[in-house]
């Protein structure tokens, strides 16, 4: 009997605790902080870089899927295993170092792409005096969506 009272109080007093804890947190938001949202995936959607990069990845595994097709007609046409094998192994490298140098160009330009959407609404809140930009995707209510406006900055 005496252990659950113990657990009771010290349940009890765990409890008041985080509520004095919320409360005090809660109390230190000033009347006019203001909170943005945007929806990012938006956002990078509509955007013409993205689009471009896009396109211009396409060019690039297409132009790799010439080369593969090439290379297999090349070993295709040796007769003998050992040439056949070294063919192989000399396309295989190649294959690997231009497809590694197509990801490392595409992460390259996205990153850089990443930060002018980034920076874009960072401007855009410190504009509007926003205290606070979260995406749209975390936010249940509230906030002002600001996603309209930073698409049309960043096309």
């Amino acid at each position: 009997m005496k252990n659950c009272v113990k657990y009771c109080v010290l349940g009890l007093s765990a409890f008041v605790i985080g509520m004095s804890v919320n409360n005090f947190a809660v109390s230190d938001v000033p009347s006019n902080y203001k909170v943005a949202v945007v929806d990012v995936q938006k956002v990078v959607a509509a955007s013409s870089q993205v689009k471009a990069l896009k396109t211009e990845q396409q060019k690039k595994f297409q132009d790799l899927n010439t080369f593969v097709k090439n290379a297999n007609a090349a070993v295709n046409k040796e007769k003998d295993a050992a040439k056949k094998k070294a063919l192989q192994d000399k396309y295989n490298k190649e294959y690997n170092t231009k497809r590694a140098a197509i990801q490392k160009d595409y992460a390259a330009k996205l990153s850089s792409i990443d930060k002018n959407i980034s920076s874009v609404i960072a401007a855009k809140a410190k504009q509007d005096n926003y205290n606070l930009v979260l995406a749209k995707g975390v936010v249940l209510s509230g906030g002002t969506d600001i996603t309209a406006e930073v698409t049309k900055l960043i096309k």
